[in-house]
């Protein structure tokens, strides 16, 4: 005979132990005790491009200086793909402990809502924002051989050889690619975009002469302007960047109020504790804030905006209805 009642209480008792397991696992990772004993492992840095591009650079600077604080291992991974979803979601989809972060254009983070229709992951809701890094303006660049000096040179050019010029672009959808959309819309060019896997592969293009033209980050293109392998024209901040005070800005060159750039930010999934969050913050704030990055990054035309995560939060709310109005002008769409 099966005595069904002593099974079902045995039944209760393994799971209210399951539960209680279950319990205390979730409550570590809220406890605040948790936090004081984070950093205990390796810590991955997801970077959702090719190496080589702005966030990539800034992961790595970043990432070295963590691990001097910290005594742990600071690895970076590229994970490139699809405008660099790829990789954010891997992030969103990770373990929310504070050992996967992401560091990337949240600008672009910003764009993908508006471009991709199946997107994922939801950017406002799946990410804990930790810190927003740094501005880097977009170049407006062409290889040497273009003969056009100057923005409304190349708006000339643009016009008389329509469909001709080759813009390459960081991907379908990426930043520097509706930097190039919201350019042509205001001046009326035509020119073939040519998507790359990242911003690092658009630039080598542009210096090969593969392509002919490009709006990337400053921290990737200046040094190959300085070097003579690529043409500024014109740089997409409000006001000319103290490194190169030679280049004008897009707005002085005849079209007032354009500003766009590489808004890097770092990111953990949502539901990391706050302790980390605040002292992930706090680390990289005062890594940017040492004469050694500063400098780095002012010699590149690239601006610290080390803040908040609740700043860095409030600014990808802000910029997913701008870059929606650009999307839905330009009809730029990923099926």
């Amino acid at each position: 005979m099966v005595n069904t009642g002593s099974d079902m209480t045995i039944a209760r008792l393994i799971l209210a132990a399951m539960l209680a397991l279950a319990s205390g696992g979730a409550n570590a990772q809220t406890d605040p005790a948790h936090a004081q004993t984070y950093p205990a492992k390796t810590i991955r840095i997801v970077v959702p491009n090719p190496p080589g591009g702005t966030s990539d650079i800034l992961a790595r600077s970043i990432g070295q200086k963590l691990n001097e604080a910290w005594g742990q291992p600071v690895i970076v991974e590229n994970r490139a793909g699809a405008n660099g979803n790829i990789g954010a979601n891997l992030v969103a989809k990770s373990p929310a402990d504070g050992y996967t972060l992401l560091l990337t254009d949240v600008g672009a983070l910003a764009i993908s809502p508006s471009v991709f229709p199946d997107l994922p992951f939801d950017p406002a809701k799946d990410f804990a924002p930790v810190v927003l890094i740094s501005y880097s303006p977009h170049v407006l660049g062409v290889h040497p051989s273009v003969p056009a000096k100057t923005v409304k040179e190349l708006i000339a050019l643009a016009k008389s050889r329509p469909g001709q010029l080759n813009f390459a672009t960081a991907g379908v959808g990426s930043a520097p690619h509706l930097a190039g959309v919201e350019f042509a819309l205001r001046t009326g060019v035509q020119w073939t975009y040519v998507p790359y896997k990242g911003g690092s592969q658009a630039v080598a293009d542009v210096i090969a002469g593969h392509a002919d033209v490009l709006f990337n980050g400053m921290l990737p293109v200046y040094p190959h302007v300085r070097g003579g392998r690529m043409r500024a024209l014109a740089v997409s901040s409000p006001k000319r960047v103290a490194a190169a005070p030679e280049i004008p800005t897009v707005a002085e060159s005849g079209l007032p109020g354009f500003e766009t750039g590489s808004w890097q930010g770092m990111l953990a999934p949502s539901g990391t504790p706050r302790e980390i969050v605040l002292k992930l913050n706090a680390e990289i704030r005062r890594i940017l804030g040492t004469p050694e990055i500063k400098a780095q990054l002012a010699d590149q035309g690239t601006e610290v905006r080390a803040d908040t995560p609740e700043s860095l939060g409030q600014f990808i709310r802000s910029e997913i209805p701008r870059w929606a109005k650009v999307v839905k002008q330009s009809g730029v769409k990923v099926d």
